[in-house]
């Protein structure tokens, strides 16, 4: 048995996700016989609701080639892609039963990766990070100025594409996974239009906000197509951040300078930013305008309101996950979750029951998972009721009891 692992928002599934599993898969790739999949629960990176609940993107990555979702919790979905690739890896080398960790990049070129990840490693690029942040450039700006002067511009030129970024923090989080890379096929990262028969999950989202179904299911894999339709159908898509301003705004005016202070990433003022743009904006978009400077870009002013509306504070979000949740599994991941509880270093939780049983900070962060679940759900343009967390247990396709 030979198991890679993959991190994932499937935000939503798209036919790209579907090719990385395929390279997974190959003879001339990875060679896996199962794949497991570390996949953000209701919200994701860029600091946003998902656009589909976990349960439904769970369902479409299991119709489409993954034998095991497991997930990142909350604190680290919402973390900078250090902090979510430090998650991701953490909970696929706890299992013990991974061999590799497959991802998409634009250079497609696992050696040059590997050489930025130790680069970045070294003291040296420390201090010049710190430098050059010491002076207003912003934490990716500051990154790419040090590794220029490190390694010269044509290797620092790999920071400039978002999922070759992740893929070194991946490389850099791991101790005993092999990393392989595929390169990104068609359209690129945020890419506005369509290209050789793939689209950008950002594009698709785009389209299923808009109610353009049928052409955002071009680029899906047919087996994760009647999932989208349903979830449309019961009001449980799309997820967006418009819906649920009321309520985060209501929240963040409850809070004080203090309280932004305890966020994660939040420090030098910043929070004093927030706290007064909290009391002063009326909709959500006025909220990120008011925050984010170029020295705080939107995605991480978005990460942060989101984990206020969250309860989420820099302490959740430090180390790494304290235990794995299995959110999916067909009859491969079975296989996969017999071996695990085997050779597994955290607590394995396959029912609401053992969760309860959990203490400490993986009480913790269990009990903000399911208010994170609640508070999701305002997000949808029909919520579904408080407690889901707790009453949709493992799903199952094709597979058996867990």
């Amino acid at each position: 048995m030979k198991t890679v692992g993959i991190a994932a928002e499937y935000n939503p599934f798209h036919s790209g996700h579907a090719h990385l599993i395929e390279r997974a898969r190959a003879q001339d790739g990875a060679k896996a016989s199962h794949v497991v999949a570390v996949m953000s629960g209701h919200f994701v990176q860029r600091g946003a609701p998902a656009v589909l609940p976990k349960a439904e993107r769970v369902k479409m990555a299991l119709a489409s080639g993954v034998d095991l979702v497991i997930e990142l919790p909350t604190p680290w979905a919402l973390s900078s892609a250090e902090g979510f690739a430090r998650g991701c890896v953490s909970l696929l080398e706890a299992l013990g039963c991974v061999d590799v960790m497959a991802f998409g990049s634009e250079c497609g070129q696992v050696d040059t990766l590997q050489r930025v990840a130790r680069l970045m490693n070294k003291p040296r690029f420390g201090e010049l990070l710190r430098y050059r942040m010491s002076g207003g450039a912003s934490y990716p700006e500051a990154q790419q100025k040090a590794l220029t002067e490190m390694a010269g511009s044509g290797l620092a030129s790999v920071l400039e594409d978002a999922n070759n970024t992740l893929g070194i923090e991946y490389i850099r989080a791991m101790t005993s996974l092999q990393p392989f890379t595929v390169m990104r096929a068609g359209a690129g990262h945020d890419a506005e239009v369509p290209l050789d028969g793939f689209a950008s999950a950002s594009l698709l989202r785009q389209m299923i906000g808009q109610g353009r179904l049928t052409e955002a299911m071009r680029y899906m894999p047919a087996n994760a197509r009647p999932i989208l339709s349903d979830a449309k159908e019961k009001g449980w898509c799309p997820a967006t951040e418009s819906t649920a301003e009321r309520a985060l705004l209501a929240r963040l005016r409850t809070l004080s300078p203090a309280d932004f202070g305890e966020l994660p990433a939040v420090s030098e003022g910043l929070e004093n930013r927030i706290a007064e743009a909290a009391r002063q904006a009326t909709s959500y978009e006025d909220l990120i305008d008011r925050i984010k400077t170029k020295r705080y870009p939107r995605t991480r002013i978005c990460r942060a309101v989101w984990c206020a509306y969250l309860g989420i504070t820099a302490e959740d979000a430090a180390g790494v996950p304290p235990y794995v949740r299995v959110l999916g599994v067909t009859e491969k991941g079975l296989e996969l979750v017999r071996a695990a509880r085997r050779s597994c270093t955290l607590p394995i939780i396959t029912r609401t029951a053992q969760a309860e049983q959990l203490t400490g900070k993986a009480r913790r962060i269990w009990e903000l998972e399911a208010a994170a679940a609640d508070l999701y759900a305002l997000a949808l343009p029909t919520p579904f009721p408080c407690g889901r967390e707790y009453t949709t247990g493992v799903i199952k396709y094709g597979a058996e009891d867990i």
